[in-house]
Protein backbone atom coordinates (compact mmCIF):
# COMPACT_ATOMS: atom_id res chain seq x y z
CA UNK A 1 0.00 0.00 0.00
CA UNK A 2 2.74 2.30 0.76
CA UNK A 3 4.52 1.84 -2.17
CA UNK A 4 1.50 2.30 -4.27
CA UNK A 5 1.06 5.43 -2.69
CA UNK A 6 4.11 6.61 -3.03
CA UNK A 7 3.83 5.39 -7.27
CA UNK A 8 1.05 7.34 -7.14
CA UNK A 9 2.21 10.85 -5.80
CA UNK A 10 5.16 10.45 -8.05
CA UNK A 11 2.67 10.48 -10.87
CA UNK A 12 0.56 13.38 -9.78
CA UNK A 13 3.78 15.26 -9.66
CA UNK A 14 4.99 14.32 -12.88
CA UNK A 15 1.69 15.16 -14.65
CA UNK A 16 1.08 18.45 -13.13
CA UNK A 17 4.78 19.24 -14.22
CA UNK A 18 3.31 18.37 -17.88
CA UNK A 19 1.20 20.76 -17.70
CA UNK A 20 2.96 23.29 -16.85
CA UNK A 21 5.74 22.43 -18.94
CA UNK A 22 4.08 21.22 -22.21
CA UNK A 23 4.84 17.30 -21.81
CA UNK A 24 2.57 15.01 -22.28
CA UNK A 25 2.95 11.60 -20.06
CA UNK A 26 -0.31 10.15 -21.11
CA UNK A 27 1.85 7.36 -23.29
CA UNK A 28 4.38 7.04 -21.04
CA UNK A 29 6.22 4.82 -18.74
CA UNK A 30 8.27 5.06 -14.94
CA UNK A 31 11.17 3.78 -13.23
CA UNK A 32 12.20 4.69 -10.21
CA UNK A 33 14.60 3.73 -7.32
CA UNK A 34 15.65 5.32 -4.40
CA UNK A 35 17.66 8.17 -5.71
CA UNK A 36 16.08 8.87 -9.11
CA UNK A 37 12.30 8.82 -10.76
CA UNK A 38 12.46 8.22 -14.61
CA UNK A 39 9.32 8.54 -16.77
CA UNK A 40 10.31 7.87 -20.74
CA UNK A 41 8.66 7.06 -24.25
CA UNK A 42 7.91 3.36 -23.92
CA UNK A 43 10.78 2.60 -26.71
CA UNK A 44 13.51 3.95 -24.22
CA UNK A 45 13.29 1.34 -21.58
CA UNK A 46 17.06 0.77 -21.74
CA UNK A 47 17.67 4.19 -21.59
CA UNK A 48 15.65 4.65 -18.79
CA UNK A 49 17.68 1.70 -17.05
CA UNK A 50 20.98 3.58 -18.22
CA UNK A 51 19.72 6.35 -16.38
CA UNK A 52 18.97 4.52 -12.83
CA UNK A 53 22.70 3.07 -13.24
CA UNK A 54 24.61 5.94 -14.17
CA UNK A 55 22.92 8.37 -11.60
CA UNK A 56 24.75 7.07 -8.37
CA UNK A 57 28.12 7.79 -9.78
CA UNK A 58 27.20 11.05 -11.22
CA UNK A 59 25.99 12.74 -8.24
CA UNK A 60 28.91 11.68 -6.60
CA UNK A 61 30.25 13.34 -8.97
CA UNK A 62 28.97 16.37 -8.59
CA UNK A 63 29.28 16.66 -5.07
CA UNK A 64 33.10 16.31 -5.52
CA UNK A 65 32.71 19.47 -8.02
CA UNK A 66 30.61 21.37 -5.67
CA UNK A 67 31.08 20.77 -2.99
CA UNK A 68 27.21 19.71 -2.29
CA UNK A 69 25.20 16.48 -1.07
CA UNK A 70 22.45 15.79 -3.13
CA UNK A 71 19.52 16.03 -0.93
CA UNK A 72 16.41 15.88 -3.34
CA UNK A 73 15.10 13.00 -5.91
CA UNK A 74 15.04 14.79 -9.59
CA UNK A 75 12.75 13.39 -11.83
CA UNK A 76 14.16 13.26 -15.18
CA UNK A 77 11.75 12.64 -18.97
CA UNK A 78 12.93 11.10 -21.69
CA UNK A 79 11.53 12.32 -24.75
CA UNK A 80 11.91 10.01 -28.14
CA UNK A 81 10.38 12.42 -30.69
CA UNK A 82 12.08 15.22 -31.34
CA UNK A 83 9.54 17.25 -32.48
CA UNK A 84 7.72 17.27 -29.23
CA UNK A 85 10.47 17.95 -27.28
CA UNK A 86 11.29 21.05 -29.56
CA UNK A 87 7.60 22.21 -28.43
CA UNK A 88 8.34 22.02 -24.44
CA UNK A 89 11.46 23.94 -24.81
CA UNK A 90 10.66 26.30 -27.68
CA UNK A 91 14.14 25.97 -29.09
CA UNK A 92 15.24 24.28 -31.93
CA UNK A 93 18.72 24.26 -30.55
CA UNK A 94 18.14 23.01 -26.93
CA UNK A 95 18.81 19.36 -26.60
CA UNK A 96 17.95 19.30 -22.46
CA UNK A 97 16.37 21.08 -19.80
CA UNK A 98 16.17 21.13 -15.87
CA UNK A 99 13.12 22.59 -14.19
CA UNK A 100 14.31 23.83 -10.71
CA UNK A 101 11.12 24.32 -8.95
CA UNK A 102 9.98 20.75 -9.73
CA UNK A 103 13.39 19.10 -9.71
CA UNK A 104 12.15 17.95 -13.19
CA UNK A 105 15.03 16.68 -15.95
CA UNK A 106 13.90 16.94 -19.57
CA UNK A 107 16.14 15.26 -22.57
CA UNK A 108 15.65 14.80 -25.88
CA UNK A 109 16.83 11.11 -26.57
CA UNK A 110 16.83 11.76 -30.30
CA UNK A 111 20.22 13.93 -29.76
CA UNK A 112 21.95 11.51 -27.31
CA UNK A 113 25.32 9.60 -28.71
CA UNK A 114 25.43 12.54 -31.54
CA UNK A 115 28.93 14.12 -30.52
CA UNK A 116 29.80 15.62 -27.88
CA UNK A 117 26.05 14.53 -26.28
CA UNK A 118 25.83 11.70 -24.54
CA UNK A 119 23.06 10.75 -21.54
CA UNK A 120 25.37 10.25 -18.91
CA UNK A 121 26.75 14.04 -19.49
CA UNK A 122 23.67 15.83 -20.24
CA UNK A 123 22.47 14.33 -17.25
CA UNK A 124 25.19 15.90 -15.34
CA UNK A 125 25.18 18.92 -16.90
CA UNK A 126 20.72 19.61 -15.94
CA UNK A 127 21.35 17.53 -12.54
CA UNK A 128 23.85 20.70 -11.84
CA UNK A 129 21.32 23.37 -12.73
CA UNK A 130 19.09 21.54 -10.10
CA UNK A 131 21.94 21.36 -7.44
CA UNK A 132 22.76 25.27 -8.01
CA UNK A 133 19.19 26.30 -7.38
CA UNK A 134 18.31 23.94 -5.00
CA UNK A 135 21.02 25.78 -2.90
CA UNK A 136 21.21 29.29 -3.74
CA UNK A 137 17.85 31.20 -4.70
CA UNK A 138 17.20 31.69 -7.94
CA UNK A 139 17.01 35.65 -7.87
CA UNK A 140 20.47 35.80 -6.77
CA UNK A 141 21.72 33.31 -9.34
CA UNK A 142 22.84 35.09 -12.64
CA UNK A 143 22.04 32.97 -15.69
CA UNK A 144 25.86 33.36 -16.56
CA UNK A 145 27.24 31.66 -13.59
CA UNK A 146 24.42 29.03 -13.54
CA UNK A 147 25.06 28.39 -16.82
CA UNK A 148 28.71 28.26 -16.65
CA UNK A 149 29.20 25.95 -13.79
CA UNK A 150 27.31 23.96 -15.18
CA UNK A 151 30.02 23.66 -18.53
CA UNK A 152 32.77 23.33 -16.17
CA UNK A 153 31.41 20.67 -14.32
CA UNK A 154 30.66 18.50 -17.36
CA UNK A 155 34.15 19.45 -19.70
CA UNK A 156 32.29 22.47 -21.52
CA UNK A 157 29.46 20.30 -22.48
CA UNK A 158 26.61 22.58 -23.04
CA UNK A 159 23.25 21.94 -23.67
CA UNK A 160 22.21 23.52 -27.24
CA UNK A 161 23.84 22.29 -30.48
CA UNK A 162 27.00 24.34 -30.91
CA UNK A 163 28.96 22.11 -33.93
CA UNK A 164 30.65 24.70 -36.09
CA UNK A 165 30.05 27.76 -33.85
CA UNK A 166 32.86 27.77 -31.39
CA UNK A 167 34.62 31.00 -33.01
CA UNK A 168 31.80 33.22 -32.25
CA UNK A 169 33.65 34.19 -29.14
CA UNK A 170 36.40 34.85 -30.96
CA UNK A 171 34.65 36.98 -33.52
CA UNK A 172 32.64 39.01 -30.16
CA UNK A 173 35.94 39.35 -28.81
CA UNK A 174 37.81 41.00 -31.82
CA UNK A 175 34.81 43.00 -32.91
CA UNK A 176 34.41 44.44 -29.23
CA UNK A 177 30.69 42.51 -29.33
CA UNK A 178 30.62 40.58 -26.27
CA UNK A 179 28.00 40.95 -23.94
CA UNK A 180 28.21 41.91 -20.95
CA UNK A 181 27.50 40.16 -17.67
CA UNK A 182 24.98 42.24 -16.10
CA UNK A 183 23.36 41.65 -19.91
CA UNK A 184 23.45 37.85 -19.47
CA UNK A 185 22.50 37.90 -15.51
CA UNK A 186 18.40 37.52 -16.20
CA UNK A 187 18.59 35.90 -19.03
CA UNK A 188 19.98 34.75 -22.68
CA UNK A 189 19.29 36.39 -25.79
CA UNK A 190 16.67 34.70 -27.98
CA UNK A 191 18.30 34.60 -31.58
CA UNK A 192 20.89 31.82 -32.53
CA UNK A 193 23.87 33.24 -31.96
CA UNK A 194 23.01 35.43 -29.52
CA UNK A 195 22.07 32.26 -27.56
CA UNK A 196 25.14 30.60 -28.67
CA UNK A 197 27.61 33.71 -28.01
CA UNK A 198 25.90 33.78 -24.41
CA UNK A 199 26.50 30.00 -23.52
CA UNK A 200 30.18 30.70 -24.94
CA UNK A 201 30.63 33.50 -22.85
CA UNK A 202 29.23 31.79 -19.54
CA UNK A 203 32.04 28.87 -20.08
CA UNK A 204 35.13 31.50 -20.79
CA UNK A 205 34.51 33.25 -17.84
CA UNK A 206 33.66 30.80 -15.49
CA UNK A 207 36.88 28.76 -17.38
CA UNK A 208 39.18 32.09 -16.34
CA UNK A 209 38.40 31.98 -13.17
CA UNK A 210 39.39 28.87 -12.71
CA UNK A 211 42.63 29.51 -14.66
CA UNK A 212 43.33 32.50 -12.12
CA UNK A 213 42.11 31.31 -8.69
CA UNK A 214 41.77 27.61 -8.75
CA UNK A 215 38.54 25.36 -8.33
CA UNK A 216 38.74 26.24 -4.82
CA UNK A 217 37.66 29.62 -5.94
CA UNK A 218 34.52 28.59 -7.75
CA UNK A 219 33.54 26.71 -5.15
CA UNK A 220 34.09 29.39 -2.29
CA UNK A 221 32.29 31.57 -4.11
CA UNK A 222 29.04 28.85 -4.45
CA UNK A 223 29.89 28.05 -0.82
CA UNK A 224 29.23 31.95 0.06
CA UNK A 225 26.28 32.14 -2.13
CA UNK A 226 24.56 29.03 -0.81
CA UNK A 227 24.51 30.88 2.76
CA UNK A 228 22.78 33.50 1.13
CA UNK A 229 25.42 35.91 0.03
CA UNK A 230 24.92 37.85 -3.15
CA UNK A 231 27.47 37.42 -6.53
CA UNK A 232 29.02 40.99 -5.77
CA UNK A 233 29.63 39.75 -1.90
CA UNK A 234 30.60 36.15 -2.89
CA UNK A 235 33.31 37.87 -5.13
CA UNK A 236 34.86 40.35 -2.69
CA UNK A 237 35.43 38.08 0.19
CA UNK A 238 36.69 34.93 -2.17
CA UNK A 239 38.56 36.71 -5.03
CA UNK A 240 38.92 39.97 -3.06
CA UNK A 241 37.44 41.87 -6.51
CA UNK A 242 34.09 42.85 -7.66
CA UNK A 243 32.48 40.96 -10.52
CA UNK A 244 32.75 44.05 -12.75
CA UNK A 245 36.77 44.34 -12.29
CA UNK A 246 36.56 40.34 -12.74
CA UNK A 247 34.49 40.81 -15.95
CA UNK A 248 37.34 43.56 -17.05
CA UNK A 249 40.30 41.49 -16.77
CA UNK A 250 38.18 38.65 -18.39
CA UNK A 251 37.73 40.57 -21.16
CA UNK A 252 41.40 41.95 -21.44
CA UNK A 253 42.92 38.43 -21.24
CA UNK A 254 40.55 37.09 -24.45
CA UNK A 255 41.04 39.83 -26.73
CA UNK A 256 44.90 39.41 -26.04
CA UNK A 257 44.38 36.08 -26.89
CA UNK A 258 42.04 35.96 -29.93
CA UNK A 259 44.33 39.03 -31.41
CA UNK A 260 47.26 36.85 -31.78
CA UNK A 261 44.86 34.17 -32.99
CA UNK A 262 43.31 36.17 -35.41
CA UNK A 263 46.82 37.73 -36.86
CA UNK A 264 47.55 34.03 -37.68
CA UNK A 265 44.52 33.21 -39.13
CA UNK A 266 44.33 36.56 -41.61
CA UNK A 267 48.00 36.55 -42.42
CA UNK A 268 48.27 32.86 -42.95
CA UNK A 269 49.50 32.76 -46.51
CA UNK A 270 52.21 35.00 -45.91
CA UNK A 271 53.12 33.38 -42.61
CA UNK A 272 53.64 30.23 -44.58
CA UNK A 273 55.33 31.92 -47.51
CA UNK A 274 57.84 33.57 -45.46
CA UNK A 275 58.35 30.00 -43.55
CA UNK A 276 59.17 28.36 -46.93
CA UNK A 277 61.28 31.18 -48.12
CA UNK A 278 63.44 31.08 -44.65
CA UNK A 279 64.07 27.31 -45.21
CA UNK A 280 64.38 28.06 -48.77
CA UNK A 281 67.50 29.95 -47.72
CA UNK A 282 68.54 27.91 -44.35
CA UNK A 283 68.68 25.08 -47.07
CA UNK A 284 71.20 27.72 -49.65
CA UNK A 285 73.27 28.30 -46.46
CA UNK A 286 73.62 24.62 -45.48
CA UNK A 287 74.72 23.56 -49.22
CA UNK A 288 76.93 26.33 -49.14
CA UNK A 289 78.30 25.16 -46.69
CA UNK A 290 78.44 21.33 -47.47
CA UNK A 291 80.28 22.32 -51.10
CA UNK A 292 82.85 24.59 -49.04
CA UNK A 293 83.86 21.92 -46.56
CA UNK A 294 84.18 19.39 -49.71
CA UNK A 295 86.53 21.51 -51.26
CA UNK A 296 88.34 22.10 -48.28
CA UNK A 297 88.68 18.33 -47.95
CA UNK A 298 89.65 18.37 -51.80
CA UNK A 299 92.30 20.82 -51.67
CA UNK A 300 94.42 18.95 -48.40
CA UNK A 301 94.15 15.73 -50.11
CA UNK A 302 95.97 17.78 -53.70
CA UNK A 303 98.90 18.99 -50.99
CA UNK A 304 99.26 15.51 -49.26
CA UNK A 305 99.25 14.51 -53.17
CA UNK A 306 102.29 17.21 -54.13
CA UNK A 307 103.80 16.59 -51.42
CA UNK A 308 104.45 12.77 -51.99
CA UNK A 309 105.86 14.02 -55.62
CA UNK A 310 108.51 16.00 -54.27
Amino acid sequence: MFMLRRIFFASIALFLAACMYGISFAERRILKDDNVTVSFDDPLQNAASEILRLYPGTRSALTNDLGWRTEFRPHVVLIKDSTSFKRAANSDLVIAYAVPQKNLIVIDYSKMNVHPFTLGATLKHELCHLELHHHIASNNLPRWFDEGICQWVTGGLAEIMTAGNRAVLREAALTHRLISLEGLAEGFPGDGRGLLLAYEESKSIVEYIIKEFGVSGVQGILEYMSKGADLETAFHNNLSLSPYELEKRWRSSLEEKTFWISYIGDNIYEILFLSAALMTVYGFLILLKRKKEYKDEDGGEDEEEEEGKI
